[in-house]
């Protein structure tokens, strides 16, 4: 794992990826997913293009006659009947996964990752580039990154949070189990506002604290802004 710099999805992306293709039977596609020991892969074309993402809740529907209703609509995360009887008819990953698939640029900043991951209530991202696959990320391995020492953290919020201030050497940046505590100078209120919430975007940081003074253009004196995220 990269530190120093602001992480990045091909920082923690699996690049050896186990995928099938849409004709594969559901069958091969649950062998697969117990052989490997992981809850779901990509399903691509002849050109290595994700189609959707096939997963073990999806072959779980073909068992829908033992699952309570209301049990069935939180596996799926939606409400959608035509859906749910597609799956229970399925016989290919193809005709199970579910598509289109939600994808990721290798480039993209980590957090995105995880806020994609958040609202589209799924649990892996297909990473992409030029429309072919290059990888996989999945919660599992935003965990490992979230898991960063306070080393780690430190040097990427010294390298980028603060990257471009003129004031670097008047900020104190502490880190005690991922809790960080900011004091010192900045140049301007803009900044002492902006600063924190920066700092509690990088993946590993649990919360902040700040305590810092920049310069108020309205006031024309230093003013001291205190922020906790």
């Amino acid at each position: 794992m990269k530190g120093g710099k602001k992480m990045k999805v091909e920082d923690v992306m699996r690049r050896d990826v186990h995928t099938v293709w849409a004709e594969t039977s559901l069958k091969h596609v649950a062998a697969m997913l117990s052989e490997h020991g992981i809850g779901g892969m990509p399903v691509i074309d002849p050109d290595e293009r994700p189609l959707g993402v096939i997963s073990k809740a999806d072959i779980v529907i073909k068992e829908r006659a033992k699952i309570p209703r209301r049990g069935l609509r939180v596996l799926l995360r939606r409400n959608q009947p035509d859906t749910v009887a597609a799956k229970v008819n399925a016989r290919t990953a193809g005709d199970a996964m579910s598509a289109p698939a939600i994808t990721i640029d290798p480039w993209m900043p980590l957090p995105l990752a995880v806020e994609r991951m958040l609202a589209e209530g799924i649990n892996r991202l297909p990473v992409v580039e030029h429309e072919r696959l290059v990888g996989i990320v999945t919660r599992h391995d935003l965990v490992r990154a979230f898991a960063r020492s306070d080393a780690e953290l430190e040097s990427e919020i010294r390298r980028d949070a603060l990257e471009g201030l003129s004031w670097t050497d008047e900020i104190e940046v502490e880190i005690r189990n991922g809790e960080v505590t900011l004091r010192g100078q900045v140049d301007s209120v803009f900044d002492a506002r902006a600063l924190p919430i920066q700092v509690r975007h990088v993946l590993g940081v649990v919360s902040v604290d700040s305590e810092l003074s920049g310069w108020d253009p309205d006031s024309r004196r230093q003013v001291a802004i205190d922020t906790h995220l």
